[in-house]
């Protein structure tokens, strides 16, 4: 390129202050200097386009901060960690800058959940494998009260112990009812669920069903014969479970109102007549709308039962209880509660009968709620034997009925306020014991056991991932969960928990009757009685 010419030019600078121009044949460009500026030799290039850099990947986060994360997971509920403090990574393994960083999530345990339904966090249904402690607060709560109220049943000749047994049924029962319909969202019949339904629930009902018939024939003389049609004293929630959770699809599939509607029809009709003592179909059907607005409830509903103002709300609804309980004491009978009887045989005729059912119906859910608004939703060192709980339920039954046969309580000291103290701390006691995880250890295998070899899987079947937008919580637990309170939820109840939402002992596919673990009955009043069984 040659060089250009440069012709002085007085401009914007003043008088005295030349501004060269310089012209570039070639190109016809002209560039112009200030007095500070020093001319080119050549024009000015173009700066060339920088490349585009390469995203950086996933920053690798070390073991220590994932095993961390996941500990601090367990301890706060999954989301529910405490903020991030300064260190050197986050939880998520980046560096800490002051700024919150996301908790740690472990995506192995989500691979193939299918939907995202947190539902009490990662409760049923988000196929997490972490359980949300309040259900497993809560159904240990619960067994606490069924197997107080089986140690109080002989002591019921005291008005106050009387009205704090019908006050324990009027709403211990909806609460196991309620989480175990929470817990069966998922289920719509596939093989895979039926399967664990069958080793859950339907293998453990007949082995305890059996154990205790031939138990009481040998320590009480009754002279009952084993019959698997006719549940007898408490082995008749677990059938109860295995009928509803089969007519699980059929809820689902109806407009909510409908299905609820519907179900409280049922329950009133089972009042009425005097159903067949097959399976105990009076509880059944009593029991029904509790299941199916179990079944209906979602995460927000439990957010909403959890809620400040709704324990505040629980104060005086528990009060209006024990007031009514108390004053009941000879005006009604506690079966009323147990709901094994129709009106009939309650001495009560249509429109007092259909009354007194609603009226019980309405109770029993406003007490549930306050009862469940109160359930620590944090872990706690009592949080891991809430997954115990059918194990508690089967076994505490051979305690209670052993006093009972035996005359234990027939001293008189047993009758006093004293002694009903000790009766009281004695079922607390017995029911901790009976769900801690040594002793769920030792009799898993008959309460959960592994049937695998009884269902072959069929090779190259796809795994089954539970069906329907997740929100548990579980649940489902942990969207919609599949399994009980005492299991965990099957594609991720419950395990709610449940296992409802569980402890790290807990095995998916027991997970379905953990919420069925909870059920109080009567004693002496159980599904056998009409059938050929002694009370």
């Amino acid at each position: 390129m040659g060089r250009g010419t440069c012709s002085p030019e007085v401009g914007r600078y003043g008088a005295g202050r030349p501004r060269a121009t310089f012209t570039y044949p070639a190109g016809g460009r002209t560039h112009r200097a200030g007095p500070r500026s020093r001319p080119s030799a050549r024009p000015p290039r173009s700066r060339p386009v920088p490349r585009s850099r390469p995203v950086p990947g996933p920053v690798p986060v070390p073991r220590r901060a994932v095993t961390a994360g996941r500990r601090r997971e367990g301890l706060y509920g999954a989301g529910k960690g405490p903020p991030p403090t300064a260190g050197r990574h986050s939880a998520g393994g980046a560096r800490m800058s002051g700024v919150p960083q996301t908790p740690v999530e472990d995506h192995r345990d989500a691979r193939g959940a299918g939907r995202s339904e947190p539902g009490p966090t990662a409760a049923p249904g988000s196929g997490s494998s972490e359980r949300d402690p309040f259900f497993d607060n809560a159904k240990l709560l619960a067994m606490v009260l069924v197997v107080v109220g089986h140690a109080w049943q002989p002591l019921k000749d005291s008005r106050a112990v009387w009205a704090a047994y019908f006050f324990l049924y009027t709403f211990h029962m909806p609460v196991f009812i309620l989480l175990s319909g929470y817990f069966s969202r998922t289920f719509r019949g596939r093989p895979r669920q039926v399967q664990r339904l069958v080793a859950a629930v339907l293998v453990p009902y007949a082995v305890f069903e059996t154990v205790y018939t031939l138990y009481g024939n040998a320590v009480d003389d009754r002279g009952n014969d084993i019959s698997l049609l006719t549940p007898w004293y408490l082995t008749w929630f677990l059938i109860a479970l295995f009928v509803w959770r089969l007519t699980a699809p059929l809820w689902l599939v109806l407009r909510p109102s409908l299905a609820i509607g519907l179900s409280v029809v049922i329950a009133l009709l089972g009042a009425a007549f005097d159903a067949d003592p097959v399976l105990n179909l009076d509880r059944i059907l009593q029991f029904l709308p509790f299941f199916v607005l179990g079944l209906l409830m979602r995460p927000e509903h439990w957010d909403l039962v959890r809620s400040r103002w709704m324990r505040i709300a629980s104060l005086p609804v528990f009060a209006a209880g024990a007031v009514t309980a108390y004053w009941a004491r000879d005006r009604v009978t506690s079966e009323w509660a147990v709901r094994s009887k129709t009106w009939e045989q309650l001495g009560a005729d249509w429109p007092a009968g259909v009354a007194m059912s609603l009226a019980l119906l309405v109770c029993s859910l406003l007490l549930a709620a306050s009862f469940l608004a109160w359930v620590p939703r944090r872990q706690h060192w009592f949080t891991a034997f809430g997954a115990g709980t059918l194990v508690a339920y089967l076994l505490h039954g051979l305690i209670i009925r052993t006093a009972a046969w035996e005359g234990w309580y027939e001293p008189r000291f047993w009758h006093t306020p004293a002694g009903e103290v000790l009766v009281t701390v004695f079922g607390v006691g017995l029911a901790l014991v009976l769900t801690s995880p040594p002793v769920r250890r030792v009799f898993r295998p008959v309460v959960e056991p592994k049937l695998d070899w009884a269902f072959p899987g069929r090779p190259g079947a796809a795994p089954e991932t539970p069906p329907g937008a997740g929100t548990v919580p579980g649940a489902g637990a942990r969207g919609g969960p599949e399994d009980g309170p005492e299991t965990r939820p099957e594609g991720g109840g419950p395990s709610q928990g449940t296992a409802a939402p569980g402890t790290p002992e807990s095995r998916p596919e027991h997970a379905e009757a953990g919420a069925a673990t909870g059920a109080g009955t009567e004693p002496g009043t159980g599904g056998g009685s009409g059938a050929g069984k002694a009370p």
